[in-house]
């Protein structure tokens, strides 16, 4: 089956035809790094990830730019609350940033690109905009430049709007517009804003605007045209909307693609910084582990709205935490198995489906529930089968627990995890030898404390088991 993607910009889903046979580039926009990444942000993260996971998959070569906003009015604002250099600010943010790529499973991009670093190809767009007619220096002398949406007809394209419906652009100062529809694509230094914060221009010094950065980075590493232009649907207007202005006006192809991750919202509404109600990941993988909060947002299908709350997050918890035993009891009966060369066809005939995560998910489930029938039986080929197959699709998600970066983590405290499987392991043996003589009450005492203690003993052929039980959580805390 051929991969089909929806397309934003023809509000289709139609046949994924690359530019270049066998590879693929893909430019999804990063953060604005203003304040930690919560779960609304990580999303996203998450969503190119497992694409591009699929795709390499599927046989094709991939790069990923994702760029780092790293000059902005909120990183200038949150800095001076704060006392800080607008740099540092930002530098400190992006760590978080990286942190949070990394404690959930995410491979860093192709490349990632900051916006400070490329202020050169950012004036060479906007020379080339004026030239052509279709951006003016505003004529009060502040430094600013503006594009002009009414000199491009075909502006409005991608969100499918028309001109003299939308709404004035707000991310500048009014002053000098023609219209107060034209947007930003280079802002002049004022008064009380750092000299830092600057560069020098033709037109006086300042920085760029915000739509301005992307379509410079996007054009400089991925070429005139691309395959896939990714991010959060509250950017598909205006920042994405005035990529594609300003990209197509100076004679780019641009993006073949436009893919759009839904927004993740609490109560309702969208999960923001501003509504005092973003999730911080720092904070969720406390409650839960990251893996865990991976496979939550993992099997939402990535144009359905997530509504966020630790309900949810917990009942996926517990539900990733079935998926779990069923390879570690299969590993123990096996001896271990690698992943599958192959994948169910079901499976990958939901990702090509608009890359359908529910529907691949409910394949791996099916898997996992026709397998936890062949443990009880021993070692067997179909068993064998079972757990490759379910490994090889759980690789696909970033969720196998017996790979990178997971195997790793699991054992990061091995002294302590010694300890405790020493202690636990010497319990079980005193309830094997009660059960033995018969003394029910003597063993049934001991699976009780266990299980005060968060331990959950689990009787199979091979033997008793434990895990840690799931730690509850409650919406208020």
């Amino acid at each position: 089956m051929t991969l089909r993607l929806y397309d934003t910009a023809t509000a289709t889903v139609r046949d994924f035809v690359p530019v270049h046979p066998g590879k693929v580039g893909i430019y999804h926009c990063g953060l604005t790094v203003q304040g930690a990444p919560h779960v609304g942000h990580i999303y996203k993260e998450v969503v190119f990830d497992v694409l591009r996971r699929w795709l390499e998959r599927s046989g094709y070569e991939v790069t990923v730019i994702a760029n780092v906003t790293d000059i902005d009015d909120k990183i200038l604002t949150k800095s001076a609350e704060r006392g800080v250099e607008w740099w540092a600010h930002a530098y400190e943010f992006e760590r978080e940033l990286h942190w949070a790529y990394d404690v959930l499973g995410c491979r860093p991009p192709t490349y990632e690109p900051r916006a400070t670093g490329h202020v050169p190809e950012m004036l060479e767009m906007i020379g080339e905009l004026i030239e052509r007619g279709h951006a003016y220096v505003a004529p009060d002398g502040s430094g600013d430049v503006y594009f002009d949406v009414k000199s491009w007809p075909a502006y409005g394209a991608l969100s499918h709007q028309k001109i003299d419906e939308m709404e004035e652009a707000e991310d500048a100062d009014p002053r000098g517009k023609r219209d107060p529809r034209d947007f930003a694509l280079w802002k002049g230094w004022t008064e009380g804003t750092p000299l830092t914060a600057s560069w020098p221009t033709p037109w006086g010094r300042g920085r760029p605007g915000w739509h301005l950065e992307c379509s410079a980075m996007a054009g400089k590493y991925l070429g005139a045209e691309f395959d896939i232009h990714g991010g959060g649907l509250d950017l598909r207007f205006p920042h994405h909307e005035n990529e594609l202005a300003q990209s197509t006006a100076v004679g780019q192809k641009f993006a073949r693609f436009w893919m759009h991750s839904a927004l993740v919202t609490t109560a309702g509404e969208k999960m923001s910084k501003s509504m005092g109600n973003g999730a911080v990941v720092r904070n969720v993988v406390e409650r839960v582990r990251p893996i865990e909060l991976r496979y939550y947002l993992v099997q939402s299908h990535y144009r359905s709205v997530v509504e966020f709350s630790f309900a949810a997050l917990e009942e996926a918890a517990t539900g990733f935490q079935r998926l779990e035993g069923f390879v570690t009891r299969a590993t123990e009966v096996t001896g271990g198995v690698e992943p599958s060369a192959d994948l169910p066809a079901e499976f990958a005939a939901a990702l090509d489906d608009d890359f359908s995560t529910p529907a691949a998910v409910a394949v791996l489930w099916n898997t996992v529930r026709d397998g936890n029938k062949l443990v009880a039986d021993g070692d067997s080929p179909a068993l064998r089968e079972a757990l490759g197959s379910v490994r090889a699709m759980l690789d696909v998600f970033g969720l196998d627990p017996l790979a990178e970066p997971w195997v790793s983590r699991s054992g990061a405290n091995d002294e302590l995890t010694e300890v405790v499987d020493g202690l636990v392991g010497a319990l079980l043996d005193q309830r094997a030898a009660a059960r033995e003589r018969k003394d029910y009450a003597a063993s049934d005492q001991i699976r009780d404390r266990l299980k005060e203690l968060g331990v959950v003993v689990e009787d199979t052929p091979q033997g008793s088991r434990w895990t840690i039980a799931p730690r509850p959580t409650s919406e208020g805390s």
